[in-house]
C-alpha cells in the first residue's frame, strides 16, 4: 500500500490523488490516536466516516458537551421499531475521533456507508439476492464478521497465534507515525490489499454493495472539495476496494433495486460492556476498559493502570501497599521484555497482578476483569437528540423522580407510603407492562411488609429500542401502559394469564385499564370449568386485592370476581380430587394450599372492610376441607393435607386428627395410599415435624404403621417417606429418631431429657429465657443507653422508650 500522495496508492476510486484513506480497526485506541495525527498533518477539506448517511444531521450533536461516549447511532424502522441497528462509538473509536476533529476544525463531516433504510429493509428479508447490510441487531461495523478474519490471517503470517495480541503490538502499543503520520496507514493498506488479493472470496456480496456506495459518496465529496484532500476513516478491510478504480455505472448498478424502508435515527447511550464480543457485538473487543485507559493515558499507562487496580482491591478490603504496585510494574515490564513486546499489554499486567497483588488467586482477578478490564461505563445523550415522544416523557419522569439510568446493577428500596417512592414504583411497573425491563422486582433483605418494595435496576442500551417499540401504544408512559394492558387483556389466552395481568395493573396504577382487564377476567372465569386453572388464578386476585389497597387503588370489581371464582372452586374441588394418579394428586395438593392462602387474604380484606366480600368465605372453605378429609376416593395426599390445614386453623381437635390418621393408616389401606396421606399431613409445609415431636399419639400411629409394613411395601413407600422427612430441620429429625428409639411409654421422658439439646420441654425454662433479655434490650435500645451514647431517662413511658 501507498498513502495518498505517495505513488500508485495515491490514486482514488475517482482517479484523483486527493483521497486520504485511513484504514482502522474499530474501537482501537492506537488507531484513534493515529487518525488524529494524520488529520492534523493532512488538514483535509472534508472527513468521511463509515456509518449511515441518514445520521449526517446528528453529527453536530457530537460537539455537545452533554453527548459523552460511549454512545451509539440507533436506527429503527418507522413502521416496525423493533427492527433496528446500532453503530456504537467509544471515546477511543477512530470514527468518534474523526467526527470530533472535523467539528473542532469546522470541516464538513459525513457518513458514507450504506443507508440504514437499506440495512433495515434487508433485515426484514435476509434471503434477498443482494445483501446490503448485516442482520445483526448491532449491525455496524461488521468488518470482523468475515469468512476469513483479516487480523487472524495477518497475525498468523507474523507468527502470532493471537490476532488481538498482534494488533496491539504493531498498532496499539507502538508510537508509529510520529515522524510520518501516514506511514501506519500505508502499511495497513498494503497488508489488506495483499490479503484481499489472496482471499478475494472473503469479500461478501454485502461488502461489495457497501463499498460501491462508499465510492459514490467519496466521488461526490471529492467533487465538492475542489483541490483539497478528503479523508476517509473506515475499516481497514474496505481500503483496497475504495482505492480501486471502478466505473460509476458499475457502482450504481450494484445499488439498483435494493429494498428500502423508512428509518429514524438518533444517538443513544451505550456501555463498555456492550462493546465486548461477549455482549453480542460482532465487531466487539475483549477489553474496552483497558482500551479506554490506554487512550486516556498516553504516558506511563502501566503504572496508572496498576494504581487503579490497587485502588479497586483496597476498596474490597484487600491489603495492597505502594510496594506491591511498584513490584507489579517491574514484573509486567520484565514479562513484556521476555516476550518481545514493545510495551506490557493486558496479559502481562494481568499476570503481574495475579502474582503480586492477588497472591496467585484468580478470585480477585474476576473482579478486576469485570470492573476495570470491561467496566460499566455508560455514555450520556443530550436532551436535544431526536427521540420518540414516549422516550421524552420517560426522560422527564425519571429526572423528576431522580432515577438515573446506570449500566451497573443496583438495588432500590422503596417505601410506598412516600409519594416519591410510590411514583417510582408505578413508573417501573408501567415500564414492565411495556416490556421495558429497566427494573426487576427482588426479594427485600429487610422488611417484608406490603409497604416495601425492592427493585434491581440496570439500564441496557437495547432498552432504547424497547421504548421506541412501545411508542406505538402512546406518547406518555401512563397512556402507553394503559393501551398495552388493554390489548394484552383482550389477547389473554386463559384465566391465569388474565388474572396475572390484573395483578400487574394494580401496582402500575392504571385505573383506566382495569375495567377492560376485569371484564376479560370475568369472561374467562365464566367460561373456564377446569378447577386447577381456577385455583391457579385465585391467588393472583387475592394478592391484587390486598396490595392494591396499599396503593390506594379501587378494587370493588376485583372483589366481586374473586368471590365468584372462590365459590366455583369450592363446588368443583371435591370431585376434581378423586381418581388422581400420584403426579396429579401432588399438583392438586399445591392447588389446595394456594386456595387456602388466597381465602385467608380475602377474609382479611373483608374483615378489615377493605373490600365488599359477601359471606364467610373461610367457613365455606372449611366445609370443603372437612369434606375432602373424610371423602372416599380422594387422593391420600389431598386428604392428609386437608386434615393438617383444619388442625392448624384450630377447626379440628387433636383427638379427631388422631382418629382420621388411624383410619388412613389402618391395615386395610394400601401402603402407598397411607404414605401419601402421611406426606400430605406432615410434609410440604413448616411445622409437620414438630407436630410429631409434641403429639405422641400421632407419632405412635406413624411408627406402628411403618413397623407393620411388609418388606416389599416398605421398599415401595421408602422414597416418598424419605422425601417427606428429609425436609425437616436437623434438630427435628434427630429428636424424632430419639423418640422412635425410646419406644412407647418413654417418649415423653426423651423429650424432657432432650430439652437441653433439641430445645423442647413441657414448661418454659425461666433461667434460659432470662439470659437473652440483656441482648433483646440492647437490640431494642432499652438498656438504659441512647444510640448517641447518652443515658436514657428511665422515667420515660415504656412504649415511648421502645
Amino acid at each position: 500500500m501507498r498513502a495518498a500522495g505517495r505513488g500508485p496508492a495515491g490514486r482514488s476510486a475517482a482517479g484523483s490523488g486527493r483521497a486520504l484513506l485511513l484504514g482502522v480497526r474499530h474501537h482501537g485506541p492506537g488507531s484513534a490516536r493515529a487518525v488524529r495525527r494524520a488529520l492534523d498533518a493532512a488538514r483535509p477539506r472534508a472527513v468521511l466516516v463509515e456509518g449511515p448517511p441518514e445520521a449526517d444531521a446528528l453529527i453536530p450533536l457530537a460537539a455537545d458537551e452533554d453527548l459523552r461516549p460511549p454512545v451509539a447511532l440507533l436506527a429503527h424502522a418507522v413502521d416496525e421499531p423493533g427492527r433496528s441497528a446500532f453503530w456504537p462509538m467509544a471515546a477511543f473509536s477512530p470514527e468518534w475521533v474523526a467526527l470530533r476533529w472535523a467539528l473542532e476544525h469546522g470541516v464538513p463531516a459525513r457518513f458514507i456507508d450504506l443507508p440504514a433504510a437499506h440495512t433495515l429493509a434487508w433485515q426484514r428479508n435476509p434471503d434477498a439476492s443482494t445483501a446490503p447490510g448485516s442482520t445483526a441487531p448491532e449491525a455496524e461495523p461488521p468488518d470482523d464478521v468475515l469468512r476469513v478474519d483479516p487480523l487472524a490471517a495477518l497475525a498468523d503470517a507474523a507468527g502470532y497465534d493471537d490476532p488481538e495480541r498482534w494488533w496491539e503490538d504493531v498498532v496499539e502499543h507502538r508510537g508509529a507515525g510520529r515522524r510520518d503520520p501516514l506511514a501506519p496507514f500505508a502499511a495497513i493498506e498494503e497488508a489488506m490489499t495483499a490479503l484481499r488479493d489472496g482471499h478475494g472470496a472473503a469479500a461478501t456480496e454485502r461488502d461489495l454493495v457497501r463499498e460501491a456506495h462508499m465510492r459514490l459518496r467519496l466521488r461526490a465529496a471529492l467533487k465538492e472539495s475542489g483541490d483539497g484532500p478528503v479523508a476517509v476513516v473506515c475499516g481497514a478491510w474496505h481500503v483496497p476496494a475504495l482505492r480501486r478504480t471502478t466505473a460509476l455505472t458499475a457502482d450504481r448498478a450494484l445499488l439498483k433495486g435494493l429494498p428500502k424502508t423508512r428509518a429514524d435515527l438518533t444517538w443513544v447511550p451505550w456501555t463498555h460492556r456492550r462493546l465486548t464480543r461477549a455482549g453480542g457485538y460482532g465487531a466487539g473487543i475483549d477489553s474496552p476498559g483497558w482500551y479506554a485507559h490506554l487512550f486516556a493515558s498516553p504516558d506511563r499507562p502501566v503504572e496508572r493502570w496498576l494504581t487503579r487496580v490497587a485502588g479497586l482491591l483496597r476498596d474490597e478490603d484487600r491489603v495492597v501497599s505502594p510496594a506491591h504496585v511498584i513490584e507489579a510494574v517491574r514484573l509486567a515490564e520484565t514479562l513484556a521484555a521476555l516476550r518481545g513486546r514493545p510495551l506490557p499489554g493486558l496479559s502481562e499486567t494481568t499476570d503481574a497482578v495475579r502474582a503480586v497483588l492477588c497472591e496467585g488467586s484468580d478470585v480477585p482477578l474476576a473482579l478486576i476483569e469485570d470492573r476495570l478490564v470491561v467496566g460499566d461505563v455508560m455514555g450520556e445523550v443530550p436532551a436535544a437528540a431526536p427521540a420518540v415522544p414516549l422516550q421524552r416523557d420517560l426522560d422527564r419522569r425519571r429526572r423528576r423522580l431522580r432515577l438515573a439510568p446506570e449500566a451497573a446493577e443496583r438495588e432500590l428500596e422503596l417505601d410506598l407510603r412516600k409519594e416519591t417512592d410510590a411514583e417510582r414504583s408505578r413508573l417501573l411497573h408501567r415500564l414492565r407492562l411495556l416490556r421495558v425491563d429497566w427494573g426487576e422486582p427482588a426479594v427485600s433483605r429487610g422488611s417484608t411488609g406490603t409497604f416495601r418494595e425492592t427493585w434491581r435496576l440496570r439500564w441496557q442500551p437495547e432498552l432504547s429500542v424497547r421504548v421506541a417499540e412501545a411508542g406505538v401504544w402512546g406518547t406518555t408512559v401512563p397512556a402507553a401502559a394503559t393501551a398495552r394492558a388493554e390489548a394484552d387483556a383482550v389477547a389473554a389466552r386463559d384465566l391465569a394469564e388474565a388474572t396475572a395481568l390484573a395483578e400487574r395493573c394494580l401496582p402500575a396504577g392504571l385505573p383506566d385499564a382495569l375495567p377492560t382487564v376485569m371484564r376479560v377476567v370475568a369472561e374467562r372465569a365464566a367460561l373456564d370449568t377446569d378447577v386447577g386453572r381456577l385455583a391457579r388464578a385465585l391467588p393472583a386476585l387475592a394478592r391484587s386485592l390486598r396490595y392494591g389497597d396499599v396503593r390506594g387503588t379501587g378494587t370493588g370489581a376485583l372483589a366481586d370476581v374473586a368471590t365468584g371464582l372462590a365459590e366455583r372452586i369450592f363446588v368443583g374441588l371435591p370431585p376434581a380430587c378423586a381418581a388422581l394418579d400420584a403426579d396429579a394428586a401432588e399438583e392438586m395438593r399445591g392447588h389446595v394450599d394456594a386456595v387456602h392462602g388466597a381465602v385467608r387474604l380475602l377474609e382479611e380484606e373483608a374483615g378489615a372492610e377493605r373490600a365488599p366480600l359477601p359471606g364467610r368465605l373461610r367457613d365455606r372453605w372449611r366445609d370443603v376441607l372437612r369434606l375432602l378429609s373424610e371423602r372416599r376416593g380422594v387422593a391420600g395426599v389431598v386428604r392428609g393435607r386437608a386434615v393438617r390445614l383444619l388442625l392448624d386453623d384450630g377447626q379440628l381437635a387433636a383427638d379427631e386428627a388422631a382418629r382420621l390418621m388411624g383410619l388412613a393408616l389402618s391395615p386395610g389401606t394400601p401402603p402407598a395410599d397411607a404414605a401419601a396421606w402421611i406426606e400430605g399431613f406432615v410434609g410440604g409445609g413448616a411445622g409437620g415435624g414438630l407436630l410429631l415431636v409434641h403429639d405422641e399419639r400421632l407419632l405412635g400411629l406413624v411408627d406402628g404403621w411403618l413397623s407393620g409394613v411388609s418388606a416389599q411395601a416398605f421398599t415401595d413407600v421408602l422414597p416418598l417417606l424419605r422425601r417427606t422427612f428429609s425436609a425437616y430441620e436437623t434438630g427435628v429429625r434427630r429428636t424424632l429418631g430419639e423418640l422412635v428409639r425410646a419406644g412407647p411409654g418413654k417418649r415423653r421422658t426423651v423429650v424432657r431429657a432432650g430439652a437441653g439439646t433439641a430445645g423442647f420441654a413441657d414448661e418454659t425454662d425461666a433461667g434460659r429465657a432470662d439470659a437473652v433479655l440483656p441482648v433483646v434490650r440492647l437490640l431494642l435500645g432499652r438498656d438504659g443507653t441512647q444510640r448517641d451514647g447518652t443515658q436514657r431517662d428511665d422515667d420515660q413511658p415504656a412504649g415511648v422508650r421502645t
